[in-house]
């Protein structure tokens, strides 16, 4: 028996609909697609918005196809399962899932703080996901910056902080993200930006991320990764003397991993994209040859 058009749609709807309704279902990030050619997956830091690959994402999109990830819970997207820790595990295994399901084929990898810790991970844990690696400004033991020796050492500060962020009002939260803002961006619009996503993002999913980078350790684990990884690292006069010792934290941070490409971006602070874009441009595009 033939279905008059209106009563076929009504069924075809039924069916697709939850269908639509599964799919869309917040994981741990969601992905805009842009820009054809060779892929690139951008992966932006702790609290940030997508949008701080946006002038780079503009330079590039005509030459290459991007992958521009927005972690959920961030800058004002659902948390989704970010709800629940851990996290950065999960967004690792998400993204190599992704790349997996799409058939990407050994796209470059570039990402931000978190995002470049994030990276080392994947190429770490699935070689086979990524072609290429560039850590904008991160390390591979973050609380080396707190003079904690391991992990384990610096556990119980990294978990007093996740705490704190879950605890905060919101004056506080802006009190402190506003000083520590001042010490991350110079440029003035980026760094009411950077403010502005980090008080839209979920606290404890913040708090959360907060504690994974304190309290993992992957110095041990870099003679393994065999993607060729380039690290850029931020330098700037208002750092004052502890400037001095940047090159050499990064340097000491990475001798374990083979070929390692360790490159200063100078009168810059942590957010190399929006302090020194068209340095940061020209580094990536050398990279992406």
């Amino acid at each position: 028996m033939l279905l008059k058009p209106m009563r076929l749609l009504a069924l075809i709807l039924a069916f697709l609909v939850p269908s639509l309704a599964q799919a869309a279902e917040p994981g741990r990030f969601t992905i805009e697609v842009r820009g054809q050619g060779p892929d690139v997956i951008l992966i932006p830091g702790l609290a940030s918005s997508r949008a701080v690959w946006e002038p780079t994402a503009r330079a590039l999109e005509g030459r290459y196809r991007l992958h521009v990830v927005q972690v959920n819970g961030f800058a004002g997207a659902p948390a989704g399962s970010n709800a629940q820790g851990p996290i950065v595990d999960g967004i690792v295994e998400e993204l190599a899932a992704y790349v997996a399901d799409r058939k990407l084929d050994h796209p470059a990898v570039i990402g931000h703080s978190m995002g470049g810790f994030t990276g080392l991970a994947l190429a770490r844990r699935h070689p086979e996901s990524l072609g290429r690696l560039m850590v904008v400004d991160a390390l591979p033991f973050f609380s080396v910056l707190v003079n904690a020796a391991d992990a384990k050492a610096a556990e119980p500060m990294a978990a007093q902080i996740r705490d704190n962020f879950a605890a905060m009002s919101d004056a506080d939260m802006l009190s402190v993200q506003t000083r520590t803002m001042k010490n991350l961006v110079k440029d003035e619009q980026g760094r009411k930006d950077a403010l502005a996503w980090s008080m839209a993002s979920d606290r404890k999913v913040m708090g959360q991320v907060t504690y994974e980078i304190m309290a993992s350790d992957l110095r041990g684990e870099l003679g393994a990764i065999r993607t060729p990884v380039t690290v850029l690292y931020a330098k700037d006069a208002s750092m004052g003397f502890l400037g001095n010792f940047v090159g050499g934290l990064y340097k000491d941070s990475y001798a374990g991993l083979k070929g390692v490409k360790v490159i200063l971006v100078d009168n810059s602070l942590h957010f190399i994209m929006l302090d020194q874009p068209e340095v940061f441009l020209r580094e990536v595009e050398t990279f992406l040859k």
